[in-house]
């Protein structure tokens, strides 16, 4: 026999085995001042300290970037995965070291530059389509929201039986479990805060019903790259070197190149094994804008052309330098929702 819920349907065998390992995660949650070496290795992996950058040569770290990427569904499955954000208990505003968070949903390249700009700018959608995306001031206070009753209030309530009604709740709109990723944030730069909407106890007062989607609040456009090994010093030093004059154009809210955290890995991976969606970027560069008309008018602005330009010319005799890349760069956009601005901005 199978439970059913509406569209979904899973056997109960498997929602016995299913409810044993959430029972199992949950016990670990709940665990008073566990030592961190019990904590699942995903988990463990995202909160040992651990300096910014190995090498001296590396740009240091100015923020601290937790990210958490999903598939929902089909169907209505977007518009309750977002009400179940929109609905949740948080106080992250409140925490130490909060800075910035939005939920990010894909935006199809085509749809903001059309079918030959697409073609242009080349690579791959990303294997999922929602991206949770907080900034902290420091990784430490990552950690100490992690590991405090604010996380475990976030993620379902501090009782085993509300962790496991919040993830069986997840199995309806998701397709799989969602995969964190994380990033030293570089180059930061933002604008003076500017909080959007209704605030109430450290987290958002938006209406959602589940059946429509939210409205946006922000619009994302990111560059994704894969530095070749032994490249990202002089990669980083490009980007520093560059004169964008972001800060000065109208609807710019913040930008940061993203340096993936590599000695984190995510649900259920391990050392070696391959990123669950596919992501073999190590760079990112991220910028926020108001909305999409404001991104629109950067990309047609000379600052763009400038921003964007080959640099100055290398002498005819002088050797051809490889890229610092693997494989050309990939674009990709997202609209923000549910946008939480930190009393220091971003």
């Amino acid at each position: 026999r199978a439970v059913i819920s509406g569209a979904y349907q899973i056997s109960r065998s498997k929602m016995l085995r299913l409810a044993s390992v959430l029972v199992a995660g949950a016990t670990a949650l709940q665990a008073p001042r566990q030592p961190l070496s019990t904590a699942p290795s995903w988990l463990q992996a995202a909160t040992l300290e651990q300096p910014p950058a190995t090498s001296k040569d590396l740009l240091p770290r100015e923020r601290y970037v937790a990210s958490n990427r999903f598939k929902t569904r089909g169907g209505k499955a977007a518009a309750r995965f977002e009400a179940r954000w929109a609905n949740r208990k948080s106080r992250l505003a409140e925490l130490e070291g909060f800075r910035y968070f939005s939920l990010f949903r894909e935006v199809p390249v085509e749809d903001v530059v059309g079918p030959r700009g697409a073609a242009a700018m080349g690579g791959d959608p990303p294997q999922y389509n929602y991206m949770s995306f907080t900034i902290w001031n420091e990784k430490k206070d990552f950690n100490a929201w992690r590991k405090g009753d604010a996380f475990k209030e976030a993620h379902g309530g501090t009782s085993i039986g509300a962790f496991l009604k919040a993830m069986v709740s997840s199995l309806k709109v998701l397709k799989g479990p969602p995969s964190p990723v994380f990033f030293d944030g570089l180059l930061h730069l933002a604008a003076p805060p500017k909080q959007i909407g209704e605030t109430e106890g450290g987290w958002r007062v938006v209406e959602a019903d589940g059946k429509n989607l939210l409205e946006a609040e922000n619009f994302v456009a990111a560059n994704r790259f894969t530095v070749r090994e032994g490249a990202e010093a002089a990669f980083e030093e490009r980007w520093a070197q560059r004169d964008s004059g972001l800060a000065d154009l109208p609807g710019f809210k913040s930008f940061t190149m993203l340096r993936r955290d590599a000695k984190t890995k995510g649900h259920s991976e391990k050392k070696g094994e391959a990123d669950k969606f596919g992501d073999d970027f190590n760079y990112m560069s991220f910028t926020v804008w108001e909305d999409r008309d404001a991104f629109m008018g950067w990309r047609n602005s000379q600052s763009f052309k400038d921003a964007h330009s080959s640099g100055p010319k290398k002498d005819e005799g002088a050797p051809k330098q490889p890229p610092p890349w693997v494989k050309p760069p990939s674009v990709v956009f997202w609209e923000g929702v549910l946008e939480l601005t930190g009393a220091d901005g971003a």
